[in-house]
């Protein structure tokens, strides 16, 4: 049989990939301690669950939904989104439900990308921005994320006749993989961005409410204008611990959630109808019960920051996001020191340049495991003799 041929442009899903050597090594009796994936480990909340039976034993639920969202899931998202940014958003034609994010993600690039379009994505950034880029048949032109320019693009060193191409940029703060926060202030510069060169600016809000201590992710649809030239992504995976459950919304510009809506409305027939009664519980879960998560992993990034400091690495604790980014011992690339703490330490990190070139030399530690698993692998590395200034 004749496979595409774009599929030889692209690898399996990272994540994937690393999950299948992870389990052989569980199916061979390792103690493996896996620090890689970025799902929660929480259960999802009681109230949560509730809902969800209620609207199944609702015989009305079991219809084909809406392609949009129902309008209870809709008006609740937008009530959200005043509530939490005060932002006023049209709930019949600036929202529409997702399966998640990752396909509401692909399917704004049917709806947005030809061949030889360019589209701005972050480096390093989630692979997907990527891989959607490549199978429409366009050119993606990476943004360095730096630590010295605080993990933040660099607009002005995106060269003009790039950005007359650009149809897409995408951003995404609080940031995958590296933790990196940011401000209205570097919103309103992007939203000036894309209007003088008629780009569609996308912002992955997936980790909105992963924040520690005082700090408060911003949307940047809070920015004047911005709906005129920006849409946003919000999840309930991270946030109410529903990854399985496979939704979200995307809100902002109406031009593009209809443009959206319209591919959708050909490709998927929606979320189920119980699964979003279900998320409208999850957008009224009380504060408490957030702050209560967020101080679980921000007790685990410590465990980690902390661990790490003793054995030498130069990390402040992140202010957002369920990870830690963190250099590799010189003398390592990613890949060989994520290797290397697989084989001695039987711990596995997800190495830095999978999310793109400006990701080499660091790795990415996920905050999804208890906490005495973390000082566990701190442990290992120890006993292994595995520290930042040493040459293993």
């Amino acid at each position: 049989m004749k496979i595409a041929s774009r599929l030889n442009k692209i690898s399996t899903y990272l994540l994937t990939e690393i999950n299948s050597k992870k389990q052989k090594l569980i199916d061979e009796g390792k103690d493996v301690i896996d620090l890689c994936f970025g799902a929660p480990d929480y259960a999802t909340s009681a109230h949560i669950v509730a809902a969800m039976h209620r609207a199944i034993d609702d015989p009305s639920t079991h219809k084909y939904p809406p392609y949009m969202g129902i309008k209870e899931y809709r008006k609740s998202a937008a009530d959200w989104m005043k509530r939490r940014f005060e932002v006023e958003v049209d709930s019949d034609t600036e929202v529409i439900a997702s399966i998640g994010s990752k396909e509401a993600i692909h399917n704004l690039y049917l709806a947005f990308v030809e061949p030889g379009d360019y589209v701005l994505i972050p480096d390093p950034g989630y692979p997907t921005y990527r891989t959607s880029t490549i199978l429409l048949g366009a050119e993606y032109y990476p943004m360095p994320l730096l630590a010295e320019n605080g993990f933040l693009p660099n607009l002005l060193d995106i060269p003009t006749e790039v950005a007359q191409k650009a149809t897409l940029l995408w951003v995404n703060y609080p940031h995958n993989p590296t933790g990196a926060v940011t401000s209205l202030e570097f919103f309103t510069e992007l939203v000036e961005f894309g209007k003088k060169y008629e780009i569609l600016i996308c912002h992955d809000h997936a980790y909105s409410e992963i924040t520690y201590g005082s700090y408060a992710s911003p949307s940047i649809l809070q920015v004047p204008g911005a709906k005129d030239i920006a849409i946003e992504f919000h999840s309930c995976s991270k946030s109410y611990n529903m990854a399985g459950w496979r939704v979200g919304f995307v809100t902002g510009n109406k031009t593009a959630i209809k443009s959206l809506g319209k591919v959708k409305s050909n490709i998927d027939s929606g979320v189920f109808e119980a699964i979003q009664r279900a998320a409208v519980a999850g957008f009224a879960t009380p504060k408490a019960d957030l702050q209560q998560l967020m101080s679980v992993y921000q007790e685990r990034g410590n465990v980690i920051v902390n661990g790490l400091r003793y054995l030498g690495w130069p990390l402040k604790p992140p202010k957002a996001t369920l990870y830690v980014w963190a250099p590799v011992p010189l003398g390592y690339t990613s890949t060989e020191f994520a290797a290397l703490l697989l084989d001695k330490c039987m711990i596995f990190v997800a190495p830095g340049n999978v999310y793109g070139e400006a990701g080499e030399g660091f790795f990415r530690i996920a905050l999804t495991v208890p906490k005495e698993q973390m000082q566990k692998a701190i442990e290992r590395m120890e006993v292994n003799g595995i520290y930042y200034n040493k040459k293993n």
